[in-house]
């Protein structure tokens, strides 16, 4: 791994901060991927392995140069078979939470390493329960927490995960934004 330059390809500050706990250097580099759309009836698990693939498009400048590996991702939300993205407004942010509300979900993270050689991809999934939240609950997150840039309009790590998720299933890391744990042990194989 230290033969590579990484690059982060990701404006997520949470994931900056999840890879920055490797202590390996990388830099941070942002461009416009476009928007996240995927082809109707690919299935769910598959999704953000082709976001993070069709964002790993964006950068082929940068994995063009030797030894760069550039990695992207994309997380999302999946419960009763629907995929929940980033909340378009405060509506769409309610309605996703009364969903998980009193429920079990997977959080799906696809991620894409690309150097000039050569491309891998990997999923991680991690099954989150919350509790029955009360409206003023689901109120007073959105209200405080803004929670517009999430998948499924939370963040574990944030105030509705402390009060609202009872328990989980899989890397915690992995719902913040970037399976830490497995990324490590896939940059060791690239």
């Amino acid at each position: 791994m230290q033969n590579y330059k990484l690059i982060l390809a990701s404006q997520s500050p949470r994931r900056k901060e999840l890879l920055s706990q490797l202590n390996r250097p990388f830099e941070v580099v942002v461009r416009d991927s476009g928007e996240e759309v995927y082809p109707d009836g690919m299935a769910n698990e598959a999704v953000p392995v082709y976001l993070a693939k069709q964002k790993a498009e964006a950068y082929k400048a940068d994995y063009q140069e030797k030894d760069v590996v550039v990695i992207t991702a994309d997380t999302i939300v999946c419960c009763n078979g629907e995929v929940l993205g980033k909340p378009k407004d405060k509506e769409d942010a309610v309605r996703m939470l009364k969903m998980l509300s009193n429920c079990g979900h997977k959080v799906i993270t696809g991620v894409t390493l690309t150097s000039a050689e050569k491309q891998k991809s990997f999923t991680a999934s991690t099954t989150v329960f919350f509790k029955e939240l009360t409206e003023d609950e689901i109120e007073y997150y959105i209200e405080n927490y803004q929670p517009f840039d999430k998948a499924g309009a939370y963040g574990i790590q944030e105030w509705i995960g402390m009060i609202g998720i009872e328990r989980i299933e899989g890397s915690y890391f992995n719902v913040v934004g970037l399976p830490v744990q497995k990324l490590y042990t896939e940059l060791l194989k690239f």
